[in-house]
């Protein structure tokens, strides 16, 4: 398989607060669950270790952790990639 096997969810978004955004990425591959990466304005790039099971999930599961942290420091300071 390829990165032209990627699925990509409808649930892909851009996230704006203020005047700075992330892009939320939500995508698999057949068979596989859901990758949750966050890429900010400057192109630096958060994926998640695991997997979720569903796009909703990770989609909620972003907005969860850049709420919880600020976007600023969200982008400023990518977190370490952790389990969910």
């Amino acid at each position: 398989m390829d990165e032209h096997d990627l699925i990509h969810s409808p649930l892909q978004q851009i996230y704006r607060d203020q005047d700075r955004w992330v892009e939320i990425c939500i995508y698999r591959m057949p068979n596989t669950g859901w990758t949750l990466e966050v890429v900010d304005d400057k192109r630096n790039s958060t994926v998640w270790d695991g997997e979720f099971q569903s796009d909703q999930q990770a989609l909620e599961f972003a907005i969860s952790e850049i709420n919880a942290m600020g976007i600023v420091d969200f982008i400023d300071s990518p977190p370490t990639s952790s389990l969910h």
